[in-house]
């Protein structure tokens, strides 16, 4: 074993899990301490102006900037009670990451003296370096001005020593330069579609709101392992390494007993999380050695964006400081389960209703199939721009494997709604029609619809988008995603369809149909027309994909293929026509998403690269040499019998030698495959380049070198390996 390897080894043991105890009060005496919400304004602010700001949150007005001078004095009083002395607005660029700059609260006076200054205008606005974040072309490297502008929607919080403001983050001519400011136009697109769609079954409705519940899986580290494999430092993945013996097929990772090493780390994230309002309420062991999940209550859309993102920080900040590092990425190692990050999506009224919750009247369950067939149809319409939102390079390599969801998009109902769905179809304007006792039935009662119970049917893991008895949820998201554009897609596709069929209802109202005639039969289009997207089988069967095939469904096996439907014609007709992107902006975040492809492919190749030839080969050629030595010493003392019991020695020296060679050459045609695609100028055709002819190299790599793993003697191999890394 290398020396690097050992005395990590040595470190973990010798290191005793941090103990760290939640305070004696109970949580939720101190749960959102540090974070200026409703009831921190409510002691800071004027009452006047605490109301104005509650009535711009509730009704998505505008904040005027006088009120905005005496929010921005009550935010830097509390903050600076709080231990506060600096302020940034915490915003999410195109690099599923956050951005934050810090300026102190400390002025000095003209003439002498100082003092502690933040006005509304500061607050409200300040000015980023637009052209150092990822534009796509919306801004050219001498413009650098843009603006990041607080979002009163999502309460403002303390990290350390530093206020954190919410905000969107704008270039200078206007265009979203951010995952926010596309998910707040999308949420209120989506509440503008849904409200009249609602009254038709509750008219006190004055407000839907997009509500999110995700599921954040996770591995974990040590520190000192980590930082002995440059591939893992750098990439965030292992390039190499043989499988272990014994990793997760026993099945006995899964909700198994959690390290105390690993509880200590998640007591104290936990604990910095609540401070944050953050209301994580889960935490299990996942499949694979040293994976894990957490997961928080629902909570309004931007706000549980905010916080996935914010926990990612929290978590990277706490692994540190237990000696460990976390990995998010989708495939941090080969043949074990990958990362998601599960997007729980439903719908909630300004009355407390969950619509995607089945009712327990033939009306409930009414308003419920409405707006269930509308996300059904979403998806029909736009489940291509769904899989196109989750493909990344990571998530490449998770994507339609046995852990993670098919890359053929298909909506899960389960056997109960199948059957409702189908009975709809056949009854109302369909071969049996609608008896005289059912018509009446409409009248009174809103037809006879059965009672839909809550959980009625299993749950399929194969599918990428199922219904689970109250929400949607869509399975394919990588764990180091931001979570905002699938939520995007799905805001902005269910808005187009819930206009549709209110349009629709209004249509054949007009015509003289009766409403609640009209609404099933509308209910019953939908059914028809997305019909094509449900299924209820094993997404990982291969007579899936000839059947998907037949129903016209594309399988998305190819990165850059998946992300060429940002700017394809009918998702650019949904979401420039629905006012959630200008066409510059769908066509900067295509460019943004090659680009980020074949960055991270050409990072990993030249790392895989360097370490095959710095690492790998001159290890094996040490032990090939040992070997030589040790040929020439059987053969000295044993002349006459030295060349059959060489023999082995001899297979085992040149299959070390056919090894390094190939090596050799795929790396040398590996880095010639990139200069090739270097030079081309169209960084979509560059992305493409790069998945075909580029990353294939690295799985052919990959093979010999792993195979070089379970030759070279143990003490020799320079780089932790994978039975080690699975230690916590």
């Amino acid at each position: 074993m290398s020396t690097v390897r050992f005395e990590a080894l040595r470190e973990m043991e010798r290191r005793e899990a941090l103990k760290i105890e939640f305070p004696e009060e109970k949580i939720s005496s101190w749960f959102g301490c540090d974070v200026f919400g409703r009831e921190q304004m409510r002691q800071y602010l004027p009452k006047a102006v605490f109301e104005s700001v509650v009535l711009a949150i509730e009704e998505n007005r505008r904040i005027d900037r006088r009120v905005a001078d005496q929010v921005a004095a009550g935010m830097k009083a509390w903050a600076m009670d709080h231990g506060a002395t600096h302020y940034t607005h915490w915003f999410q660029p195109l690099n599923d990451s956050t951005a934050e700059k810090h300026d102190t609260f400390f002025e000095p006076m003209w003439g002498g003296g100082a003092m502690e200054n933040f006005s509304g205008d500061l607050l409200v606005q300040q000015e980023p370096d637009a052209s150092s974040f990822p534009t796509g072309g919306l801004r050219n490297t001498f413009e650098a001005r843009g603006y990041s502008a607080w979002d009163p929607s999502s309460p403002t919080f303390l990290i350390d020593d530093t206020l954190c403001i919410p905000s969107v983050f704008i270039s200078y001519t206007g265009a979203a330069l951010d995952f926010k400011t596309p998910l707040l136009r999308s949420m209120a697109v989506l509440d503008a579609a849904a409200v009249p769609v609602s009254q038709l079954f509750d008219k006190e409705v004055t407000k839907v709101v997009p509500t999110l519940g995700w599921e954040q899986e996770y591995f974990l580290v040590d520190e000192a392992l980590y930082k002995a494999r440059p591939d893992l430092a750098q990439t965030g993945r292992t390039l190499m390494g043989h499988s272990a013996a014994k990793d997760q097929q026993l099945e006995d990772h899964y909700w198994g007993e959690i390290p105390e090493r690993v509880v200590a780390f998640m007591k104290d994230v936990e604990m910095r999380c609540f401070r944050l309002g953050i209301p994580l309420k889960t935490r299990h062991n996942e499949t694979a050695p040293n994976q894990y999940e957490c997961a928080p209550m629902f909570e309004e859309a931007n706000i549980a964006v905010d916080h996935n993102t914010l926990l990612m920080t929290v978590m990277r900040r706490t692994a540190v400081k237990h000696k460990m590092q976390v990995l998010f990425h989708e495939k941090p190692f080969q043949g074990v389960n990958g990362s998601g990050k599960h997007i729980n999506w439903s719908l909630a009224t300004s009355t407390g209703q969950n619509l995607f919750a089945p009712g327990k009247t033939p009306k409930g369950n009414m308003q419920f199939l409405a707006f269930f067939v509308c996300a059904l149809k979403a998806a029909a319409e736009h489940g291509n721009m769904i899989m196109a939102s989750v493909a990344t390079a990571g998530n490449s390599h998770r994507l339609g494997g046995g852990e993670a969801p098919p890359a053929i998009f298909s909506v899960f109902t389960g056997q109960t709604l199948n059957e409702v769905l189908a009975d709809i179809e056949e009854r109302v304007g369909g071969k049996r029609g609608l008896s005289s006792d059912e018509k009446t039935g409409i009248k009174l009662d809103i037809g006879k619809i059965p009672e839909i119970m809550l959980d009625n049917t299993d749950r399929n893991r194969t599918s990428p988008f199922a219904f689970t008895g109250n929400r949607f949820e869509l399975r394919a998201l990588g764990a180091s995603a931001n979570c905002a554009m699938p939520l995007i897609v799905l805001n902005t596709a269910m808005a187009e369809q819930l206009r549709l069929f209110a349009a629709e209802v209004e249509r054949l109202t007009g015509g003289g149909a009766k409403k609640d005639e009209a609404i099933l039969q509308v209910i019953r289009e939908f059914i028809i027309s997305s019909r094509h997207i449900r299924f209820e089988g094993n997404g990982y069967g291969t007579e899936w994909h000839v059947e998907a095939e037949s129903r016209g469904l594309k399988a998305m096996t190819s990165v850059t293929a998946a992300i060429s439907e940002y700017v394809e014609g009918r998702n650019m007709e949904l979401f420039v026509g629905m006012g959630v992107f200008s066409k510059d902006e769908l066509e900067a975040r295509y460019e943004i998403k090659c680009e980020t492809y074949l960055k991270k492919v050409q990072i990993e190749s030249r790392v895989l690269g360097d370490l095959a030839v710095n690492h790998i080969i001159p290890t094996a050629i040490r032990f090939q040499n040992v070997l030589i030595e040790n040929v020439r010493g059987v053969k000295e003392l044993f002349r006459n019998d030295g060349v059959s019991m060489t023999h082995s020695e001899m297979g085992v020296i040149k299959e070390i030698s056919g090894h390094v060679a190939a090596i050799r050459e795929l790396v040398h045609n590996m880095v010639e495959a990139r200069k090739k695609w270097n030079v081309v100028e169209s960084i979509p055709a560059r992305a493409e380049g790069y998945e075909v002819e580029v990353e294939p190299f690295m799985a052919q790599i990959r093979t010999h070198v792993d195979a070089l793993e379970m030759i070279v003697d143990d003490r020799l191999w320079t780089l932790p390996k994978y039975r080690e890394m699975f230690t916590i």
